[in-house]
């Protein structure tokens, strides 16, 4: 890999802002302030005044569909979007339809990333009725954490653990941290219910929420909480949607906490009011909340309560999404192209400092996760960077979304920044609005983690 010098960049890490240079040399970080251009050509020398220059951020929960549905979404095209809005290394979960519940899955799907991921790439092991005693003995460097659905509506599907033995089994023996989507289903099921004998299957969009409402994920959390707390399990608490859950969780620094917490863009930028324009484009489990709820969740992330931002990507083709009947439209946003985007915005509302954003999209995930060498700028390690432009915006349209799905509800939005380069492993893959016609540059992430005894 060839050297790479950023120069009279805003460098945005670990709680400060120092403007300076940072040297690239053989895919790592190898010197920070003030350096010499000597010997480097102008291709080789990125000039970053009045740019921000963040670590690459961490998607900590995604769904690429590889295996899976690969007609709306594959490792390429995913990665690439992933890369477009910043983000340099993801952790996918099992798809919807195709599990990754064998460690012969999870070798598959890291092969499958290979030579073919633009950015580098970490994958759950799916918890199911099937699969409790592998999560016994689980290798902590196989899989970035062990994924559990506390709330699914797919009947008979292995991956739901529908019974509190199962449930318990996971939290107890899993040696990996437990990511756990929370929703409870009897509750969801009873509002279903109750909204199909006054509409039948035309629900309206707007009682998305009441029917996948607090209730239900106040429920379901207080459970995982529970859990975890008997058993003193790492559990990490996935697209937390309202205000009452942040009321739950607690607010002591990071490095001392064993419940930790994520939260998605798009419940820190919709609303419930939005429905009425954007309708199933915004159809998302856990559901979009109150004006309130939103609210609660940026003060979250401010007051240290939550941890994390990470998109939730889930696509689905916007033909699913233009289905007329309540229950048969998908629920899911791809996301991974604007997370970053859309927290900028919260920039230039000036509530989030640049200090916070960096910490909860990459430092953060980097720490909980135990990645290695990764989430921060620092001397020695890989240089997964992103640097972005605030002075300059662009609209975000449906021909722009790289998802393979090919749309986005930001349609029409002007974003008032801008991705303006994303480096992963020390290689410049996106700059000014396209790609630089490299080889994909992902490679699998490693854990800072002892082996299993």
């Amino acid at each position: 890999m060839e050297r790479l010098l950023i120069c009279n960049a805003q460098i945005v890490n670990e709680g400060c802002i120092i403007e300076g240079d940072v040297l690239i040399e053989q895919g790592r970080i190898s010197a920070i302030g003030s350096v010499s251009a000597t010997g480097l050509k102008n291709s080789q020398i990125i000039d970053a005044a009045g740019k921000f220059l963040l670590p690459g951020m961490i998607d900590n929960y995604v769904h690429f569909r590889e295996p899976g549905r690969t007609l709306i979404a594959d490792m390429a095209s995913e990665s690439s979007a992933a890369v477009a809005g910043g983000v340099t290394s993801f952790l996918d979960s099992p798809d919807l339809v195709s599990g990754t519940r064998t460690l012969q899955a999870l070798e598959d799907k890291k092969q499958r990333a290979q030579g073919r991921s633009s950015a580098n790439f970490g994958f759950y092991l799916g918890a199911a009725r099937d699969n409790l005693e592998l999560i016994k003995t689980l290798d902590p460097r196989l899989a970035c954490g062990v994924n559990v659905y506390l709330g699914c509506n797919i009947e008979n599907d292995a991956r739901l653990l529908d019974d509190m033995e199962s449930v318990e089994c996971v939290f107890r023996d899993s040696s990996l941290i437990v990511a756990a989507h929370c929703e409870d289903m009897p509750t969801i099921l009873e509002n279903e219910e109750s909204y199909r004998s006054i509409y039948a299957d035309r629900v309206p969009l707007e009682f998305h929420p009441t029917i996948r409402s607090e209730a239900a994920c106040v429920i379901s959390t207080e459970l995982a909480l529970g859990l975890a707390k008997q058993y003193e399990t790492r559990l990490h608490l996935m697209h937390v949607s309202t205000a009452a859950q942040v009321e739950l969780l607690s607010d002591a620094v990071l490095s001392e906490k064993r419940i930790t917490a994520e939260v998605c863009p798009q419940h820190l930028h919709f609303s419930e009011e939005d429905y009425a324009t954007y309708g199933a484009l915004i159809k998302y489990d856990p559901a979009i909340k109150t004006a309130e709820d939103r609210a609660g969740l940026i003060q979250g992330l401010l007051d240290g309560h939550l941890d994390v931002v990470g998109s939730g990507h889930a696509p689905h083709s916007l033909e699913q999404k233009q289905n007329r009947s309540y229950f048969e439209i998908p629920s899911g946003i791809p996301m991974v192209q604007y997370t970053l985007l859309t927290l900028l915005e919260n920039y230039h509302d000036g509530i989030f400092p640049m200090e916070l954003i960096a910490q909860k999209t990459s430092h953060a995930p980097a720490d909980i996760f135990n990645i290695h060498q990764r989430g921060y700028i620092r001397e020695g390690y890989w240089a997964d960077l992103v640097l972005v432009d605030v002075s300059k915006g662009g609209v975000a349209t449906h021909s722009s979304s790289l998802s393979r799905c090919g749309w986005t509800p930001f349609d029409g939005y002007k974003f008032r920044s801008t991705i303006a380069a994303t480096i992963v492993n020390g290689q410049l893959v996106w700059s000014d609005g396209r790609f630089q016609g490299i080889r994909p540059a992902g490679i699998a992430l490693e854990y800072d983690r002892e082996p299993m005894p």
